[in-house]
C-alpha cells in the first residue's frame, strides 16, 4: 500500500492551487484538510461528506488528485442500494510532489551512476592494456 505524507500532499496542491493564485497559508490548510480524511485510508465514502466538503472534492478532483467510484449491492428487496466513494489518486500525488517546477520527474534512481562510483572502483574494472592478458579474467583478490 502506498503512503503519501503531509508534505508530499502539500507539494502536490502547491504545484496545482498553488499555480491558480492559492496562498501557502491556504495550500497547507487544504492539505491538512484532505489529509483529516485520507490520512490513514485511500477512500472515504461520499455519504460522510458535507455539501461544503463535497465542492472541495469536486475542485480536487478537476485538479486530478482525486477520483471517484460507486459499488453496487442487490438488496433482499430486489432494490439497487449504490454506495459512491471518493479515491486519493497517491500516485499523482507523488508524482507532483516529486516533480521539479516545469512538471519534469525528478528521479534520483536516473541520476548518473558512473559518477558515483569511486576512481578506485573504476581502475578495478578498467581493462588492462598489455595484450595477451586481456583474454584471461581477472584474479579474485577477495579470497
Amino acid at each position: 500500500m502506498t503512503v503519501v505524507t503531509m508534505q508530499q500532499v502539500e507539494l502536490a496542491l502547491r504545484k496545482t492551487l498553488g499555480k491558480k493564485g492559492m496562498s501557502d497559508e491556504d495550500v497547507k490548510r487544504m492539505a491538512e484538510y484532505v489529509m483529516s480524511f485520507f490520512g490513514y485510508t485511500d477512500e472515504v465514502t461520499d455519504n460522510q461528506l458535507t455539501p461544503q466538503d463535497r465542492d472541495v472534492f469536486y475542485m480536487l478532483e478537476e485538479e486530478g488528485l482525486l477520483t471517484t467510484t460507486q459499488e453496487e449491492v442487490l438488496l433482499r428487496k430486489g432494490k439497487l442500494w449504490r454506495t459512491h466513494f471518493w479515491i486519493l489518486k497517491k500516485d499523482q500525488i507523488l508524482r507532483l510532489a516529486t516533480s521539479d517546477e516545469d512538471g519534469k520527474a525528478k528521479d534520483a534512481a536516473k541520476e548518473d551512476v558512473y559518477d558515483q562510483l569511486s576512481d578506485e572502483e573504476w581502475a578495478r574494472h578498467r581493462p588492462s592494456m598489455s595484450g595477451p592478458a586481456e583474454d584471461k579474467p581477472p584474479k579474485d583478490e577477495t579470497n
